[in-house]
């Protein structure tokens, strides 16, 4: 009917005129979708942090539930992985035994991703790649997923906080959201923009803007505002000349972040088995705000 037409073509004005995918980094990740699995290339820092941030995502779940499979010990949970790439991130959290979704608004990416992917048959089933920012799925997606990772995407997106409120809106209740970014100080734009890009070339020049940067307790604030909880920040370093990454205290430069969504009283999701302290620390929490 005309009526439910108009209704769609609103629907789309809408979502086109206000989205968090920033159209100008869309085109300088477009030069390089083709360089996603290329280890040396542009993307070899990303391929060097899996060796953290991997450790980080699954040992965090680990700890957070009591059941869990040998050898696969993230069967049965289904991961989302925002701005995707290449699939970096989404291959070995598959080869972890998750259920992974793989989202990019990058046609390039999602093509390089489910290229890479289809060579391993194990992987084939357990990843899906799907071209669409993640406002396009909020609708069809609402509290599906147990863990969202955004893995070096804040950075790049036009509006944060609709970007959390989208989160927050796929995951399940008592989901957990792991972030990966570039805090904003003098440090960073020093290291992260005028070495890393511009004297070095660690990654291609352009890659960043020093404004879009956040700090953690900016993201934190924007988290607690949509409903989660903050439960670890992590100081990260790249060490150059090895190429590899190391966990360290100061949050200076970049940090990983783990967050979990407020539960509803009587949902809650397969993966959150919380561990005692952590349930006594939110019913006390929750007794204070009643």
């Amino acid at each position: 009917t005309q009526l439910s037409l108009f209704r769609l073509t609103v629907k789309r004005l809408l979502s086109t005129s206000h989205s968090s995918v920033d159209s100008k980094e869309m085109k300088k990740f477009q030069l390089l979708a083709h360089k996603w699995w290329d280890e040396q290339g542009e993307y070899s820092a990303l391929h060097s942090m899996n060796d953290i941030r991997v450790p980080f995502i699954r040992d965090t779940l680990l700890n957070m539930s009591s059941n869990y499979h040998l050898g696969i010990p993230l069967s049965g949970i289904k991961i989302l992985d925002v701005g995707c790439g290449g699939g970096l991130l989404s291959e070995p959290l598959g080869r972890l035994g998750a259920s992974v979704t793989g989202i990019d608004p990058l046609e390039d990416n999602i093509r390089t991703a489910d290229r890479h992917k289809s060579f391993d048959p194990v992987l084939a089933e357990r990843i899906q790649y799907k071209s669409s920012s993640l406002e396009e799925i909020v609708e069809e997606s609402m509290e599906t997923f147990d863990v969202i990772v955004a893995s070096e995407v804040v950075e790049h997106v036009a509006d944060l906080e609709m970007f959390i409120k989208c989160c927050s809106q796929v995951l399940k209740p008592e989901g957990s959201l792991f972030i990966t970014t570039i805090n904003k100080t003098q440090l960073s734009y020093i290291l992260g923009i005028v070495v890393a890009e511009k004297i070095m070339g660690i990654v291609p020049e352009g890659t960043h803007e020093w404004e879009k940067f956040v700090s953690p307790e900016e993201l934190e604030r924007l988290l607690e505002s949509h409903g989660f909880s903050v439960k670890t920040v992590n100081g990260m370093l790249y060490n150059p000349l090895t190429g590899s990454w190391s966990w360290m205290e100061s949050t200076s430069i970049n940090y990983a972040m783990h967050a979990v969504k407020s539960g509803v009283q009587g949902q809650s999701s397969p993966t959150e088995s919380l561990s005692e302290m952590e349930a006594e620390q939110r019913s006390a929490t929750a007794g204070t705000g009643m």
